[in-house]
Order: structure tokens, then sequence, then C-alpha cells
């Protein structure tokens, strides 16, 4: 084989690989008349259910209006002023197109186009977006969608709790553990349980968390930097005898001289409280899955 062939081949080859890349980043081009069709009546709203909450929805035209009654789903009408003829409409639009409806989502974008139906029995009143319609946005994979935490959260759960959880504390009756701790990427999963073993339920009021310094030598000293997660995996607010939850965070550090502090309390009167302090140690030694 000549030195000019097998530079061809290196050549193709460099192409090839090139191509190939480049199609599996790129994102496809999509062009209206390949978008699925919704056809709707005047007077009848659509709603577009998300399994993702949804970030912000495009409408191309004043003939569509929308807004969003929850935070996974659009709701879209044509536009109250717009005449209600469906020849006027046709002609106002282009052959009683409506416009196109964009729907961003944390990890995917949908896209359809919307036509006028002037059979209204036969309006689309609600569709669920499928696998097929969403788009992948090309963003870092820096941060997790709500889909893919809970994913990881109920992979959590299907775990055995510890034996001898890594942290617990009791009190009033009251137990709090951290069954473990886990990391994927830039996030922290705890793994927790609370435990009541009176006969008397425990409502939820809060479940605070917080960094705080370890010593306390004066209280208008004490620096209290509150920790909000960014998910968790129930919203329960009340447990009789035990309750099991996953709180995320995303990844945050501190320093030895002061501690991670888990506090419960319950709605008064009762008004029962439950308090624990995480050591930096616990965090660093978080398993992954």
């Amino acid at each position: 084989m000549t030195n000019k062939s097998i530079k061809n081949i290196l050549s193709g080859l460099s192409l090839f690989c090139s191509i190939f890349i480049f199609s599996q980043t790129e994102t496809t081009e999509k062009r209206v008349e390949d978008l699925k069709t919704l056809e709707i009546s005047k007077g009848v709203s659509l709603h577009i259910i998300s399994p993702e909450p949804i970030q912000f929805v495009d409408l191309s035209t004043n003939n569509l209006t929308g807004d969003l009654p929850a935070e996974n789903i659009a709701r879209i009408k044509i536009t109250d002023d717009s005449t209600s003829d469906s020849t006027k409409i046709g002609i106002m639009t282009n052959r009683n197109d409506l416009g196109v409806i964009t729907i961003v989502c944390q990890s995917f974008m949908a896209q359809y186009k919307v036509s006028y139906l002037n059979y209204k029995r036969e309006s689309v009143t609600n569709i669920q977006i499928q696998p097929e319609d969403m788009q992948p946005l090309e963003y870092p994979k820096m941060s997790f969608s709500n889909t893919e935490l809970q994913k990881f959260s109920l992979d959590i759960l299907r775990k055995k709790e510890l034996k001898n959880p890594i942290r617990e504390v009791k009190s009033l009756k009251l137990t709090m553990q951290i069954n473990n701790v886990y990391v994927v990427n830039d996030y922290i999963f705890l793994d927790m349980t609370f435990l009541n073993t009176s006969n008397l339920g425990y409502d939820i009021d809060a479940l605070k968390f917080s960094v705080e310094d370890k010593k306390i030598y004066k209280a208008t000293n004490n620096q209290s930097i509150a920790l909000n997660p960014v998910y968790q995996l129930y919203n329960q607010k009340q447990f009789k005898k035990s309750y099991r939850n996953i709180y995320v965070f995303k990844k945050f550090t501190y320093p030895n001289s002061k501690v991670m502090k888990i506090r419960l309390i319950e709605e008064q009167l009762s008004g029962r409280a439950i308090e624990m302090k995480v050591k930096y140690s616990d965090i660093l030694n978080a398993d992954t899955f």
C-alpha cells in the first residue's frame, strides 16, 4: 500500500469521525411543515401536559393566547378578539394555520403547529408531550431536571435503610436519622427517616436546614446560613409512626468551625421539635450510585 493510499484512508477516517461527532452533538433541524399539528376550535382550551416543569411558552402569533395554570401545564386557546369565522381566519392566517407553540422545559423543547378546526366536538382539549416530540436541549450537563432528580431519589429509596444510620438523635419520643448521604455530580442527596414512638401523630410545620457555628460565644455573633433543598421526593405534611424522604441540595461546603443543622418543627399547639447537627465529614464520606 502506497503512502498516498494510506493518507487517503486516514483523511477519510478523520472526515468520518468529524461527521459522526458533529451528528451526535448537532440539534436536529425542524421545519414548520415537519411539526405535529394540533387542531383547536374557538372557545375550547388546549392543555399541554409536560413531564417536567415548564420554563416558558412562546406563541408565534397573536391568534393564540395562553397561561400556565400549573408548573407542568400550558393552557392555550384562540384569542378572544380573533374573528370566529373560519373563512376569515383562513384569510388572516395561512390555510387556517394559527401559529406555532414552543414549550421549553428543563431538559427538552417541544413544538407544535396549531390549525383552526370548525367542528368544536372534534377539537383537541389536552395532550401529553410524548418522547418523540421532545427535542433535547444542549445545555452543559451540570444540572439535572426534576424528572432526573426524582429517578435518582427513587433509586435511593429502593435501597434498604442502614442498620446503623450515619447520624441519629432522639427526643420527645421522636427519632431523626440520616440513613446515608449520596453524591451525583454537583448534587448531594440526604436519605432521612423520622420515627414517632408516641401515640400522637406528628404534623410537620417545617423541616429547616442551615449551616451554623459550632460554638456560640454571643448570640449576636451567631451566623446562620439557610440551606434550601432544590428538590425533595415527597411533600408529606403528617406522619403517624415513620416517614422516609430524600432531600437534594446543590453542592455546598462549610469549614470545620461550622456544622449543618437540621430541625424538624411541629405545628402548634404541640410544637414538638427535634434537632440534629451534621459534621462536614459525614458529607465528605458520601457514597455514589
